[in-house]
């Protein structure tokens, strides 16, 4: 790229051009009843179907002018170009794969003998004891967890302007995740050396690109949820409100008190679609007074005793619409909230990407003037993600 940085991301609505995502692999094909509670999942979807789903996704983004980019062929890429990074990686990975040291030897030779992308993909997809050829001696069946959360590349890092925060992500189940970001971001000869970097995989306190919405090129929005502390969100604002090269004067802390699986990320519950419109969880409308909003600044940390929508209106500088999710019927609400009907991806104002099965929340969208393309989902809404979830914006256009 003829372009200083690897990255240019300063809101959620400009037109989007390229993005990154992960096709599902057989880290899904791993999961079984017994392993979804430790792995994240609430169910065993079906790989072949979440495949042709994740396809049409991608199709989606294509027909509509936007770049695909996809980790693990970006990982296999960076392997390709530096050999010793193929090493590094494979260590790193032994390190932080929680295998006991009985099979550590066995698994070593049997990942040496892939290629570049088989490398990739095993790394992803867990390795069991059946076929590396060892005796169960328990019950449980892998020698290496698959990851089936990397679907939602989300979360593993956040392109924040013209830089990056790679996460400490709240589960141990997630966090060999980040490695591959950390790789394709450090060594892609695409992004390498043109990245800033706002936080480190290394840090102690937990961050998840989810509950990151970027407003526009002076104010970040960070949920402080079940999986993003205040401590983390403090050392992001302070990086990236004292760097030269980029142009945020403040970070709004939105404490998502209700720290329940519902409003597990920000964007499960609050998802950005237009210069003044916003989708949100209808607890957020009755719970307006209760969630605390803090606004960090270079002179620190101030409370706002205002609304979310009041505070928004003066940012944006007109009204804001915020569209309950489901509509006004509860049952509607809490159906379309779990299928992820707040978690949409904007391609460009008004214009966004949308589960076909969130009946309600797509016809209050269109009725506003919002145009939605819509994608099948009857096994990829099973990890609990949407279309946001599953994308990761590399670039934007500025608005």
């Amino acid at each position: 790229m003829a372009e200083k940085y690897g990255i240019n991301v300063y809101s959620e609505i400009g037109e989007l051009k390229t993005v990154l995502v992960h096709r599902p692999g057989d880290e899904l094909a791993n999961l079984s009843p017994d392993l979804l509670e430790r792995l994240l999942f609430d169910d065993t979807p079906d790989l072949k179907v979440a495949q042709k789903e994740h396809d049409a996704f991608t199709k989606t983004f294509k027909n509509l002018g936007v770049e695909v980019l996809y980790i693990e062929k970006l990982v296999a890429e960076v392997l390709e170009t530096d050999p010793k990074m193929r090493q590094n990686l494979l260590e790193q990975f032994l390190k932080e794969s929680g295998v006991k040291d009985i099979y550590i030897s066995k698994l070593r030779t049997y990942l040496d003998k892939l290629d570049n992308q088989a490398l990739v993909n095993k790394m992803i997809a867990g390795v069991t004891k059946y076929e590396l050829g060892v005796e169960m001696t328990d019950d449980y069946p892998l020698v290496v967890d698959p990851l089936p959360n990397i679907l939602f590349q989300r979360d593993t890092f956040a392109s924040i302007g013209n830089g990056v925060t790679i996460h400490k992500m709240f589960t141990v189940t997630r966090n060999r995740e980040t490695l591959f970001s950390d790789v394709v971001l450090r060594h892609h000869p695409r992004f390498k050396d043109k990245i800033n970097y706002w936080y480190s995989r290394d840090e102690k306190e937990t961050l998840e690109g989810g509950d990151i919405l970027v407003l526009n090129k002076k104010t970040l929005i960070i949920g402080a949820s079940q999986r993003t502390s205040m401590k983390a969100i403090k050392i992001v604002a302070k990086n990236i409100i004292e760097n030269d090269s980029i142009s945020y004067e403040k970070v709004i802390a939105l404490d998502l008190k209700t720290k329940n699986r519902a409003f597990m990320h920000l964007d499960t519950v609050f998802t950005n679609i237009d210069y003044d419109k916003f989708i949100a969880h209808p607890l957020i409308f009755e719970a307006m007074g209760e969630f605390k909003i803090f606004e960090i600044t270079k002179n620190g940390v101030t409370e706002i005793k205002e609304t979310i929508k009041d505070y928004l209106s003066t940012e944006i500088g007109k009204p804001v619409h915020i569209f309950k999710c489901g509509g006004e019927d509860p049952i509607v609400q809490a159906r379309e909230q779990w299928n992820d009907g707040t978690n949409v991806i904007t391609v460009r104002p008004a214009e966004v990407i949308a589960y076909s099965r969130n009946h309600v929340t797509l016809e209050l969208l269109k009725a506003a003037g919002v145009k939605v393309h819509v994608i099948d989902s009857a096994e990829l809404s099973r990890g609990r993600g949407g279309p946001r979830c599953m994308s990761m914006p590399i670039w934007r256009e500025d608005i």
